[in-house]
Parts: structure tokens; sequence; C-alpha cells
């Protein structure tokens, strides 16, 4: 089969074509045949940064996938060959997505809603379930309650402005001006420009604040909460401790996530997307072959949305 792969950390051109033995479903496992897998940050964080989850490479990256079953292995029963699923590979470890066949535990895929074509379905798992997690099951937010989101133009922040909205809270978030009628037009009841106004000013009564940044950024966006309120991070670097003990002298709270693959978190992100009351903005698709272009469109920190690779 064919994989984007690569021998050493680097910049996008370290991506290469490459051909591997077709996967076999293991225990408990799909064989998916891969149509659309989306890209994160993460992914080209890992193509080039070193001493992170996968390690030094040769590695295949990618962990949102959408395809077709291709073979169950012993033990599946939720999944047949020929369903359709989406799902995110186990985070860290399980990347591999970003080839023609990869295979996962079929509890970490839910079945893509027929509304869906498969660059939507592929765009969706990690951001989605990231929101979810940090919004649904860390927070447990609430209606009527305040809740800003950083960075709210991209991919985990544009699926979690509209998940938030769908219980019922009231949400801010931050984005440069250019954004704004985006952030807007996915939900946000307020958009602030980050680069003209001092959010910690801005905003001082959060009840929930969703952080992708971690470090200082995170230390100083614990001034927008209530007494009480909670902090997501999702980012963990050597400032955590700092962020919780921060935290509990201000009266504030602080959690630090890491996305996990989810069946319940895929099965309720499947409903919502079949419903039309979540969808991701596809800033680009680049054939399987291109992943080097769609690496360096997002090594500009400036796509809104989600980009996706598509596998002929």
């Amino acid at each position: 089969m064919r994989a984007i792969s690569q021998d050493v950390l680097g910049g996008p051109e370290v991506l290469k074509e490459i051909r591997l033995p077709k996967p076999e479903a293991g225990l408990s496992e799909l064989l998916v045949r891969v149509h659309a897998a989306g890209l994160n940050p993460t992914d080209w964080k890992h193509r080039g940064v070193p001493g992170l989850f996968l390690g030094e490479p040769p590695f295949v990256l990618g962990w949102d996938v959408s395809g077709v079953v291709e073979a169950t292995g012993p033990g599946v029963t939720l999944f047949k060959p020929g369903d359709e699923v989406f799902g995110m590979l186990p985070y860290p470890h399980g990347a591999g997505s970003h080839a023609e066949y990869v295979t996962g535990p079929a509890r970490a895929f839910a079945r893509k809603p027929a509304t869906l074509d498969h660059v939507q379905a592929g765009a969706l798992p990690l951001a989605a379930l990231t929101a979810w997690q940090a919004l649904v099951d860390t927070a447990r937010i609430e209606p009527g309650q305040r809740v800003l989101i950083h960075a709210a133009a991209g991919g985990v922040g544009h699926l979690a402005v509209q998940i938030a909205k769908t219980r019922g809270a009231y949400v801010i978030g931050t984005a440069s001006a250019p954004k704004h009628d985006f952030v807007r037009s996915v939900g946000a009841d307020e958009v602030i420009d980050y680069r003209a106004t001092d959010v910690t000013e801005a905003v001082r009564d959060a009840d929930v604040v969703l952080d992708a940044q971690g470090s200082e950024h995170a230390r100083r966006s614990l001034r927008s909460l209530r007494p009480g309120g909670l902090l997501v991070s999702l980012r963990l670097d050597p400032g955590m401790t700092a962020l919780t003990e921060e935290a509990a002298r201000l009266g504030v709270r602080a959690e630090v996530m890491l996305v996990e693959a989810d069946h319940a978190g895929m099965r309720a992100i499947a409903e919502l997307a079949a419903d039309g009351r979540l969808r991701a903005e596809i800033a680009g698709t680049f054939e399987l072959a291109d992943a080097a272009k769609a690496h360096a469109m997002g090594d500009t920190g400036r796509t809104a949305g989600k980009l996706v690779l598509t596998v002929e």
C-alpha cells in the first residue's frame, strides 16, 4: 500500500510516499480502507519537533480517518466489511492513517453518518473529540454558562464553539480580526481580537476557558474565570504544576487534558454531525501524494478549520 512517511525530523520536505505491506486486522481490530484522513497541528509538530510522543522516525503520521471496513479481526461485533466508519486512532501511539489502509481498535470508530462525505467525516475525529472531552466530559458545561474559547477559528476551536452552543452555553471566541465573521458563523456570541485586546481584561467572568496554547498563556487565562471557574488546557508542558498552583491561588480550577480514543464520544459526534449541529470547515483538501503541501499550509498557522488528505 501507499503511505506517507519520513526518515528524519524536519520541514514538510522530509515527507515522502513509500510502499508498505498492507496491514492485517488483529484481535478486536478493524482494517479500514482509508478514503480521507484529517491533519492536525500534532501532525506537523511530530514531523519536525524532537522528543514528542512518537520518538524518532521512521513513522507514518495521522490519527483522523474515514473509510470503509475491509476486514474485521477476531472478537469484533460492532462492524462488518463494507461498513462506512470514521474515528480517531488511539492517541498518541496509534498514528498511521496517512496511508491507503490502517488498522485500529474497533471501538475507536463509529458509523459514518450517511449525510457526511468522507472528507467531512475525516476532518472531525481528533479535533471534535478533543472539544467534546474538554467541554462535555471534563468541564460538564451547562446551559447559560459563559465559555471562552481561545483560537476559535482553529481546528479544535471552531468545533468547540459548535459543541458549546449545542449545550446551551454563551460562547466568547478569540481570533484575529479577519476570522471574526467565520467564528460568528459557527455560533460564537462574541468574538475578541486577541491582537488588539487584552482578553484577560475583556473577559473576567467565564465559567469555562478552553486553552490550546498552555504555558504562560494558560496561566494568564486563569484571570478570565469567575471564582470557582475551570480552565481546561490542551497542552502537556513543564508548566502544568505552576498552572494548577496559580489556579488554586486565584480560587479557580485548572485541568490539563490529552485526547483519548472514545467510542461513546465518536457516537455523540456522529449524532451531532448527522443532525447538522456539528460541521467541520474544510480549509483545504490534498491528495495523499501531496501531503507535504498540506503540511506546508498547516505550518503557516493561518488556516481556519481543517486540512484533509484524500486517498483515491
